[in-house]
């Protein structure tokens, strides 16, 4: 094994360089970087240029300073970019992750367009962070046969000539591939330029010194438990899903908002620092409630389609919406006169933004209402609009702070769960047996709950083997999983976020463990917060002990 080819990292002088390359990258659940594509990233930055210049009204999207990706790339729909917080939202989950700008040579892989990736347990291909990518392009151009990934916090060798990828401590093998792409966008470089391995700019050096922000502090992929908040960086915070729960709505579309919501206008760009209560700061007042992990949460707009005679059907064949939001909503007198709706995020003391869109005879448009137990207010339409647009179950979640109204149910598809037990321990849980879960989905046909009614779903990778230790925590679990099973909530249809297919079954944000003896791709042991993490996922979709008391 060869040491990292030196000649490599020698720093670039990039404030007040001409122009350089911007990546934009997001954050997945085990605190990985993972670059979006070329075309993305440039309408990204286009985005940002001018939010930056203008400080006004991006375009389309539904906010001053919001990113929606849709507009970029059609599978993308349900996510958008919060610029001051630094944060992608996915508007159908509620699913939170942390997003970063780097700027990297014009002659480095992204100037090229090149992308390394590495071959996952599905099948597909994973792109390395950028700051990786260009270090093993260099290395590529340089006609370095071997690389090693320890300075840069990976714990791999990798063989550029038979393009295999070694772990040092198990000598696990994956396969890698170089790719040419999209180049990334060209912009004016207003801070330092990433150069791969040992980079000297101040965002790399953040991280205690010791070379570039990567994942180096979670790369036994441990999620931590449910009460920190995990801090990757003095730079950025991860937020994991069970903190902030899920929006209550299906199939959301990026358009049709019907004004801007007030969100932090800061037009310098600026990188977050933890606050006092571990969550990001951007330096200027809270966009959001605090969620229950301390973690400030940004109050982006709710968006839904226009409704439509179908919708409004759907819905009336389901429970009656109108007596679903009466049900959890006391109507106000007099509304609070300096509130916000963060539906419509409109004034509650104005009528409703969606007045013109839903049709109700028994609702007005300026009624206002208050959840009974968060307390939390909204226009009784605009609930009705946000109920309209999800499963119709019968049940609601508060858009501010995810309370969950009501019996939650997803929009699995039909299937079986199977359970048994074997003698053979965990890694970390040595004193008990295993708990085997098999889950069996086969290909259908979407129904009126799923992104695309009447088009055919994919099932890849069923079945599906997961893992619990037979303890008293580990039977817990199973219970609560088997009561998840039943309200459909474990799977849904949608993107895979790994291999990018459309219209498959894939994980609905709660985390399995699908390896027995080791921990190499973070969904196996030891894990020792695995437990509590998905207790706290599994509350998140208002499934708790209380589900299992007679």
């Amino acid at each position: 094994m060869a040491a990292a080819p030196s000649g490599l990292s020698a720093p670039v002088p990039g404030s007040g360089s001409p122009g350089a390359v911007a990546v934009w990258e997001w954050q997945d659940e085990f605190g990985k970087w993972r670059p979006y594509q070329g075309s993305v990233c440039s309408y990204i930055e286009q985005s940002f240029q001018a939010s930056q210049q203008k400080g006004k009204r991006l375009g389309p999207g539904p906010a001053n300073n919001s990113i929606p990706l849709g507009h970029a790339d059609a599978m993308l729909a349900p996510y958008v970019i919060d610029i001051p917080s630094l944060m992608q939202f996915r508007q159908d989950t509620g699913t939170m992750r942390a997003v970063r700008r780097h700027l990297f040579p014009q002659d480095s892989a992204a100037g090229q367009g090149v992308i390394w990736e590495w071959q996952n347990d599905e099948g597909g291909w994973s792109p390395y962070e950028m700051n990786v990518c260009v270090f093993l392009e260099q290395a590529y151009a340089s006609g370095h046969q071997h690389v090693d990934l320890g300075p840069l916090g990976y714990n791999y060798d990798v063989n550029l000539v038979s393009q295999v990828q070694t772990n040092k401590t198990t000598l696990y093998r994956r396969s890698i591939q170089r790719r040419l792409d999209t180049p990334y966008p060209v912009t004016a470089a207003t801070g330092p330029l990433h150069t791969g391995m040992a980079c000297s700019c101040q965002q790399c050096l953040l991280n205690s010194g010791t070379g570039p922000i990567t994942t180096r502090y979670r790369h036994s992929i441990n999620l931590p438990s449910s009460s920190a908040v995990p801090q990757v960086s003095s730079r950025t915070t991860a937020v994991s899903s069970s903190g902030l729960g899920f929006v209550p709505y299906n199939k959301p579309t990026l358009s049709g908002s019907r004004s801007a919501p007030r969100l932090n206008t800061h037009g310098a760009w600026a990188l977050p620092q933890p606050a006092s209560t571990g969550g990001p700061s951007t330096g200027g007042p809270s966009t959001g409630q605090p969620a229950s992990n301390g973690v400030s949460v940004p109050n982006l707009p709710v968006v839904m389609p226009k409704s439509s005679k179908v919708n409004q059907a759907l819905a009336a064949a389901s429970t009656e919406p109108e007596l679903v939001v009466r049900k959890y909503l006391e109507e106000l007198k007099d509304a609070p006169a300096d509130e916000d709706c963060i539906i419509c995020m409109e004034k509650l003391a104005s009528p409703s933004g969606y007045s013109d869109a839903y049709e109700c005879k028994i609702i007005r448009p300026e009624t206002v209402g208050r959840l009974a137990k968060c307390q939390h207010t909204f226009h009784l339409l605009c609930v009705l609009a946000m109920y309209t647009n999800g499963n119709k179950d019968g049940s609601l979640q508060c858009p501010s702070c995810k309370a969950i109204y009501g019996e939650k149910t997803g929009t699995q598809p039909k299937g079986k769960m199977e359970v048994s037990t074997f003698p053979r321990s965990l890694p970390g849980h040595e004193d008990c047996g295993t708990i085997q879960i098999v889950y069996h989905i086969s290909r259908g046909i979407q129904g009126p709950e799923h992104p695309n009614p009447g088009m055919p779903y994919t099932a890849r990778g069923f079945p599906r083997y997961c893992y619990l230790p037979d303890n008293e925590k580990g039977k817990k679990v199973l219970e609560l999983l088997k009561v998840a099973w039943k309200r459909r909530l474990i799977f849904t249809v949608g993107t895979s976020s790994t291999t990018g297919e459309s219209n498959t079954v894939v994980w609905n944000e709660i985390h399995h463990k699908t390896e027995m003896d080791s921990n190499l791709s973070g969904h196996g042991y030891p894990d020792p917060n695995y437990l509590d993490n998905v207790l706290a996922e599994l509350a998140a979709q208002g499934v708790t002990e209380d589900c299992l008391r007679p």
